[in-house]
């Protein structure tokens, strides 16, 4: 059963990390899609910067075993704020496609699963400090 659990979780770990490191990759690189989005957020470029790296940084935590249930952390509230835009100023489909919309919600479920099966990680961190 552990054997499933570690699968599992790196299965996880990798869905979120290739997306993640394709969408920053697209935000930092300045590629016009990415900036035409966060123009109509009014975020443009500090939003667009600001995202690109916290994303990078999720993706480092997640994969590092030690931390991720911090990536997952910061991966279930970053999603929570691109589904949040989503709903509230971009709508479900952007140009007709809601793919983005769909791969923020399985990626904060993904990272949700993360936080779950690695729960002792931050309870450990925060009572044995």
């Amino acid at each position: 059963m552990k054997t499933l659990s570690f699968i599992f979780q790196w299965a996880l770990r990798i869905l979120i990390a290739y997306y993640l490191l394709k969408y920053s990759y697209v935000k930092l690189s300045g590629q016009p899609s990415a900036i035409e989005l966060f123009t109509t957020l009014n975020m443009e470029p500090w939003g667009r910067i600001t995202i690109g790296i916290l994303e990078l940084i999720t993706v480092i935590l997640i994969l590092y075993p030690r931390a991720t249930v911090f990536g997952g952390l910061l991966g279930m509230i970053s999603m929570t704020a691109v589904i949040f835009y989503h709903l509230k100023e971009l709508g479900i489909a952007i140009n007709g496609d809601s793919f983005l919309f769909f791969i923020a919600c399985v990626i904060f479920v993904a990272s949700l699963l993360l936080v779950i099966l690695n729960r002792k990680q931050l309870t450990t961190c925060i009572f044995t400090s």
